[in-house]
C-alpha cells in the first residue's frame, strides 16, 4: 500500500500545482490582452502621421538649442516588433492554458476515482472536502458536524494517509 500512498500524494500535489499554474497563465494572458491594444493604438497613431518633438543641444560648444520634429521611426519599429512578439506569446499561452485544462480534467478524474475508492464514508467526506473543495480544517469540521473538531478531522485525514 505504500505505492498507493505515493501515487495518491503525487496526484493530489499535481492537482494543486496545475490549478496554481492555470491561474498564473490566465493572469499572463490577461496582461497581454491589456497591453496589445495599447501597442496597436500607438502604432496606429504613428502610421496616421503622429510626430514627436524634441530639443537637442549642439553647435558652439553644445550651448545652442535646436527644436526637431519627425516620425519616431525607431519607436515605430520597436512597437511593431513588440506587437508581433506579444501576439505570438498570447497564442502560445492560450494553447498552454488549453493543455493545462485537459491535464486538470484528467487529474480531477484520478482524484475523484481515488476518493470514491475509499471505503470509509467519514474519511471519504473529509478527503473530498479537503482536496476537491479546498476547505480549511475548521470549515471541514463544521460541515462534518457531530462534534468533529478541526484537530479531529485533520488527524483522521493524516492517519488515513499514513495507513495506505
Amino acid at each position: 500500500m505504500v505505492g498507493a500512498y505515493m501515487v495518491t500524494k503525487q496526484i493530489i500535489s499535481q492537482y494543486y500545482d496545475l490549478l496554481k499554474e492555470q491561474t498564473e497563465v490566465e493572469e499572463k494572458i490577461e496582461n497581454l490582452e491589456i497591453r496589445i491594444p495599447k501597442l496597436e493604438e500607438r502604432i496606429a497613431e504613428i502610421e496616421a502621421g503622429a510626430t514627436v518633438k524634441d530639443r537637442v543641444y549642439g553647435g558652439e560648444g553644445g550651448i545652442q538649442g535646436f527644436n526637431i520634429e519627425g516620425v519616431p521611426a525607431p519607436e515605430y519599429e520597436k512597437k511593431r516588433t513588440d506587437l508581433l512578439y506579444m501576439k505570438l506569446l498570447l497564442e502560445e499561452r492560450r494553447a498552454k492554458l488549453k493543455y493545462l485544462r485537459v491535464q486538470i480534467a484528467e487529474t480531477i478524474n484520478e482524484v475523484e476515482e481515488f476518493i470514491l475508492s475509499i471505503d470509509d464514508s467519514h474519511i471519504r467526506r473529509i478527503v473530498n472536502l479537503r482536496v476537491v473543495q479546498k476547505l480549511t480544517w475548521n470549515d471541514i469540521a463544521a460541515r462534518m458536524g457531530g462534534g468533529n473538531t478541526e484537530d479531529s478531522v485533520r488527524k483522521a485525514f493524516m492517519r488515513f494517509f499514513e495507513k495506505i
